[in-house]
Order: C-alpha cells, then sequence, then structure tokens
C-alpha cells in the first residue's frame, strides 16, 4: 500500500522471525516491484522508450509493505537472525510478486495509472535535487577557484573604476592587450562560439565552458548570490 508520506516502510518475516535487516526475500520483493512498475509504466506510455527507467527508490517512496515467508530450512546470517540468507528465497519472491503484481496492475488500470504517476512524480523530484545538488557544486569550485590563465587583469581592485572586455580568440586578445590601459582595463579572450543564456537552463549555461571563465573573471558570483 503506497501513502502520501516519503519514507519506505517494509517489514520482513522468515519463519515468524523479524529479519530486521532483510535478506534475500526482501531483495527479491524490491526487484520485482522495480520490474514490473517500469514495465506497467511503459506499457501505458507514461514512460517513453527514450526516458531511463525509474530506480527502486522511485518506486518504493511511501510504499508500506510486510513480506513474511516459510522455509524447512532457512539460513540466517549472523548470531541475531536479523537477516536471510537462503539465495533460493530472492528468485521464488520475485517470480510470485512479478506474476502477482502484474496481474493485478493490468486488472486496475486506474489504480495503475496512479501508482506509476506517483513514482514518476518522486523521480522527477530526484533528478531536480541531484541537478540542484551538481549546481551547488559547480557554484562553489567557481567561487573558490583562481582567476583563468587568459584573462589580462587590471590593476585597480575598485569596480566602480574598472572595465573588462571580451573579445574573440587569442589574437584579437593580444591587440586588445597592447592597446589597453592596464590600470583599469582587463581582457578576457573567448574560445569558439558563446552560449546564449536567455533561454538556456542554469545547468546547460553551467556546463559551457567560456561561460564558467566569464564567472570567475568576474568574481560576482550568479543567481542570488
Amino acid at each position: 500500500q503506497y501513502t502520501e508520506g516519503f519514507a519506505e516502510n517494509v517489514l520482513s518475516f522468515a519463519n515468524c522471525i523479524n529479519t530486521e535487516d532483510g535478506g534475500t526475500h526482501l531483495t527479491g520483493f524490491r526487484t520485482a516491484m522495480t520490474r514490473v512498475i517500469n514495465d506497467t509504466a511503459r506499457n501505458i506510455k507514461l514512460l517513453k522508450e527514450d526516458e531511463a527507467n525509474l530506480i527502486g527508490d522511485d518506486t518504493r517512496e511511501g510504499l508500506v509493505a510486510i513480506i513474511s515467508v516459510k522455509l524447512a530450512e532457512p539460513q540466517f546470517e549472523g548470531q541475531t537472525k536479523a537477516k536471510l540468507g537462503n539465495p533460493e528465497t530472492r528468485n521464488h519472491v520475485e517470480s510470485a510478486l512479478v506474476d502477482g503484481l502484474a496481474q493485478y496492475l493490468d486488472e486496475h488500470p486506474a489504480e495503475a495509472k496512479r501508482i506509476v504517476e506517483k513514482c514518476l512524480t518522486t523521480a522527477r523530484a530526484r533528478e531536480a535535487a541531484r541537478k540542484a545538488r551538481d549546481l551547488v557544486l559547480k557554484t562553489n569550485s567557481l567561487e573558490a577557484g583562481t582567476l583563468p590563465g587568459k584573462l589580462a587583469d587590471c590593476s585597480d581592485k575598485d569596480p566602480a573604476h574598472c572595465e573588462i572586455y571580451l573579445v574573440e580568440g587569442e589574437s584579437a586578445g593580444g591587440s586588445a592587450k597592447q592597446g589597453r590601459d592596464r590600470r583599469f582595463q582587463a581582457i578576457l579572450p573567448l574560445k569558439g562560439k558563446i552560449l546564449n543564456v536567455e533561454k538556456a537552463s542554469p545547468e546547460k549555461m553551467l556546463a559551457h565552458v567560456e561561460i564558467r571563465v566569464i564567472i570567475t573573471a568576474l568574481g560576482i558570483g550568479i543567481d542570488k548570490q
């Protein structure tokens, strides 16, 4: 059963013993969940062919479940019997759940759609968080970075008195450096075509080398910083 929460709450038992550390039965359960939901998402066209599969965490956010298996000869890992180790149990649980869950979702399309949409929302949130984290890391690296080697800096450190000229290529940079006033004019040669950032995402902007060079040279941070 899925809840509105964010945590996965799955309890596993083997021969009525609470396997707090999981084991092969829990692995089989998780594998089956991920496989069936991905297959369902593609079958009902909510996950396109060119899109990556949902990962296990996407399919289990907010999930509440109990797994209980009975074995003639259970093999537990460690002295506390907190983890089931029977290798064949994984395949048995996975096979049973794949068949049963796939049939249920096929017979209940409305529920299948709701479950897949919830998992896709989780996946989008995960991807957005990853991009935000990468953006913060890139921003921090820019702030901590040294001046670009091709920047011909000026001697005056008062921004109100200084100018920076962006020129195309090293040859143009050489001529500009010869004609500048070193006290307040800086020259920064750029290589290649510059990205048009008006409609570019922050991630795409920071992936462009020359844009990062400009940000580092200006030393004023980006966005709200």
